[in-house]
C-alpha cells in the first residue's frame, strides 16, 4: 500500500519538472530548463554549492550540476526561485485538473496530517527537512501539492540511503533502472548528464558483479537487489502514512487517484513506455 500512497497523488507533485510555467518563469529570470531545475528544487537548501545539489539529486553527471550551480544565484535568489516555483504549481494545476481543483480539499487535508507527521522525523533526510521548513500554502491544491512536494522528498531521501546501503553509485542505479525495462537507457543517461562512455563502463561494472546479463537485463542477483532497494525504499517512506490508518490511507488513494490522471490525460508528465 505505501507505493500505492506515493503513486495515487505522485503526477500531481511530478508535473512541476515539465510544465511550461514553470519553464517560462525560469527563463524570465535567466535561467535554462537544466538550470531551473536545479535552482528551483535545491532553493529550499539555500544559496548551495553544486557539491550539495549532486549529493542529494544523487543520479546527475556531477559536471552537468557544476554547469548551473552555483551560477544559478546569481540570476535568481533561492527565495525568488520558491515563489516563481508555487506560482507555477498554482497556474500549472489549474489547467490540468480543470473542474476537480474544486475538489481536493479532503484528500488536501489527509496528505497533510501525513506530510505533518514525515516533519517530525527530520533525521538523514536533507532534502526533505529543507522543504519541510517551507511555509504552507493557503489554497487546497497549494497545500495538496506541497504536501506531496514534501511526501516525495521524504520518500526519495530513503531511497538514496537505500541504494547506498547497496553500493550503488548514482549512475549505476540509472543503469539498474534501465535494465528493469521501466525507462528506456537513452532517455535516462542524456536527462541526466552522461556520457555514452560513462553509461558504458557503469554498465560493465555491473555486469561484472552479476546484476546485469549479457543482454543488459537484470540477472536473478539484480533483480533480487532491486526488489530490496524498493522494499527498503517503501519501509524507510511508511511512517509518514502511519498517522493515518488504514481507512485513511484508502481513502487518501481512492481520492488521489483521479487527480494524477488527469494530470496525466492532459499531457503534463511524460508516460513511461
Amino acid at each position: 500500500m505505501i507505493r500505492a500512497l506515493w503513486r495515487s497523488l505522485e503526477a500531481v507533485h511530478g508535473m512541476i519538472y515539465f510544465a511550461p510555467e514553470a519553464h517560462t518563469r525560469y527563463a524570465a529570470v535567466g535561467l535554462d530548463p537544466a538550470a531551473g531545475y536545479f535552482a528551483s528544487r535545491a532553493a529550499a537548501l539555500g544559496p548551495v554549492s553544486a557539491e550539495t545539489v549532486i549529493a542529494t539529486f544523487y543520479n546527475f553527471r556531477p559536471g552537468r550540476v557544476r554547469e548551473s550551480i552555483p551560477a544559478a544565484w546569481e540570476k535568481a535568489t533561492p527565495s525568488q526561485l520558491i515563489t516563481l516555483r508555487l506560482e507555477a504549481a498554482d497556474e500549472a494545476l489549474r489547467r490540468g485538473l480543470g473542474p476537480l481543483i474544486s475538489s481536493v480539499s479532503e484528500v488536501a487535508g489527509l496528505a497533510r496530517i501525513a506530510a505533518e507527521h514525515a516533519s517530525s522525523m527530520l533525521h538523514g533526510r536533507p532534502l526533505f527537512a529543507a522543504h519541510a521548513a517551507l511555509p504552507w500554502p493557503t489554497e487546497p491544491h497549494l497545500v495538496l501539492w506541497h504536501a506531496q512536494t514534501l511526501l516525495r522528498e521524504f520518500r526519495g531521501d530513503g531511497h538514496l540511503a537505500a541504494l547506498l546501503m547497496e553500493g550503488l553509485s548514482g549512475l549505476e542505479a540509472l543503469v539498474i533502472h534501465a535494465a528493469s525495462g521501466e525507462v528506456p537507457a537513452e532517455s535516462l543517461r542524456k536527462t541526466r548528464g552522461w556520457s555514452t562512455e560513462d553509461w558504458e563502463a557503469a554498465v560493465a561494472s555491473l555486469t561484472s558483479r552479476g546484476l546485469l546479463t549479457a543482454d543488459r537485463t537484470l540477472s536473478p542477483d539484480g533483480l533480487t537487489l532491486r526488489q530490496r532497494v524498493e522494499d527498503r525504499t517503501d519501509a524507510m517512506a511508511a511512517p509518514a502514512y502511519d498517522t493515518l490508518g488504514e481507512d485513511k490511507r484508502a481513502r487518501l488513494i481512492e481520492l488521489g487517484a483521479p487527480l494524477s490522471q488527469a494530470i496525466v490525460a492532459a499531457g503534463m508528465v511524460p508516460i513511461k513506455k
